[in-house]
């Protein structure tokens, strides 16, 4: 563990001039720290034209907490290699590394500040036209190109290798899969949703398919999960989508994946009905949500259905029988997982502003009641349900 922290914003500066190659030799350069900066330092360096890019340094500890929950720093370099796997199959969907510095544990890379942050802009009723083609495919080509479907075992497996990430694992181990399902202190919780937590821990055959769900986390090491595809790793405009801050990058379920974009959905579809506005805003854009949900999974299955046919390695799994048996047991992960999701941001430590911006306390509550009910029925239910249309159809009647 080394302390590479930049002393001051000259050496931010410095460092963006030297290793981005954008900015013009002489260029007045400045430097802002931006984003919520919960685990790591991030900086814009901007010049007067309006050139700019981003660092990213990871400390050996979580910045809000100290050096009393220390972390690895090997998290910046599993972060910039996932960013160049992802890059080699979608170049348009994540932001450009100029440069990776292991001695300052530090990346230089794109600035996206033209994309908003897409849980703001779920929020804010935004229509998307983009957003489930283009999620579908960074999930569908990331996934596949990094799985036993397309890789030969060699070079799976020295994959796998380079991205064991024990700490940045161990959170979301104890944050999806442990905490929600009992009184621990971590846990945020409304005390107005006090009973139904309770209930919840006392729940035997929930937490019996939620520890399946976390086994499966723990040993299907199935291919390059980002690990944290939620809607705040997530920017996006009219124009197009960049996926970012893969440092939760791991081999693992890819349902996992998948259910953490649909699990998101379905949180700001549960919040959208006791958001500000009419009934019927309200309704149109739950409507949408829920187009884009059947969107984003058909576009995934489609283009992995594709690409087992026409890529697959192996013979022994291109048949057309186990490509649609693979894609169902990747739709019941997905359900379950998405559960987990809905749950650990209602109950856990890290809630989402979806919910948390719904200022009186009895409608929050109400939204939180919603997504648990839901969560649970989804994990309980993941291998009956089916299809998306399915799914659509059980969320609209729950």
């Amino acid at each position: 563990m080394t302390d590479c922290k930049f002393a001051n914003d000259a050496e931010v500066i410095a460092f963006a001039r030297d290793h981005s190659g954008v900015f013009p030799a002489g260029a007045h350069l400045g430097v802002e720290e931006i984003g919520d900066g919960n685990i790591n330092f991030v900086y814009r360096v901007f010049s007067d034209d309006g050139t700019s890019v981003i660092i990213k340094q990871a400390l050996h500890y979580i910045r809000i907490i100290g050096e009393g929950w220390p972390l690895s720093q090997d998290r910046i370099r599993i972060e910039a290699e996932a960013l160049q796997q992802e890059a080699a199959y979608c170049p348009d969907l994540v932001p450009r590394v100029y440069h990776f510095d292991a001695a300052r544990s530090a990346i230089v890379m794109e600035d996206i500040g033209a994309y908003e942050n897409l849980r703001h802009a779920l929020i804010a009723r935004a229509r998307l036209p983009l957003l489930a083609e283009h999620l579908g495919r960074f999930a569908a080509d990331t996934l596949f190109h990094t799985s036993d479907l397309y890789l030969d075992a060699h070079r799976k497996k020295e994959l796998v290798g380079r991205f064991i990430n024990p700490d940045l694992c161990k959170i979301t181990e104890d944050l999806f899969f442990l905490d929600p399902y009992c009184d621990h202190e971590r846990n945020n919780i409304n005390p107005l949703l006090w009973d139904e937590a309770e209930a919840l821990w006392q729940d035997e055959p929930l937490k019996l398919e939620v520890a399946r769900l976390k086994y499966r986390f723990l040993t299907c090491a199935e291919a390059l999960l980002h690990g944290d595809l939620h809607s705040g790793s997530v920017f996006a405009c009219a124009e197009g989508t960049k996926v970012i801050d893969p440092e939760f990058a791991y081999f693992g379920p890819i349902g996992f994946d998948v259910g953490s974009v649909l699990g998101n959905l379905l949180l700001n579809y549960a919040g959208q009905a006791q958001l500000p506005g009419t009934e019927a805003e309200r309704g149109a854009y739950q409507d949408w949500l829920l187009e884009t949900v059947a969107g984003f999974w058909n576009t995934f299955a489609g283009r992995f259905a594709e690409l087992m046919e026409a890529k697959t390695q192996d013979p022994s799994l291109n048949l057309a029988l186990y490509r649609e048996a693979y894609l169902a047991d990747i739709l019941a992960d997905t359900i379950g997982y998405a559960g987990t999701e809905m749950i650990r941001r209602t109950l856990g430590l890290a809630h989402v502003a979806d919910l948390e911006s719904i200022e009186d306390p009895q409608r929050r509550a109400q939204a939180e009641s919603r997504v648990l009910s839901l969560g649970r029925a989804m994990i309980m239910q993941r291998g009956e349900i089916g299809s998306i249309d399915a799914l659509i159809a059980f969320v609209r009647g729950h």
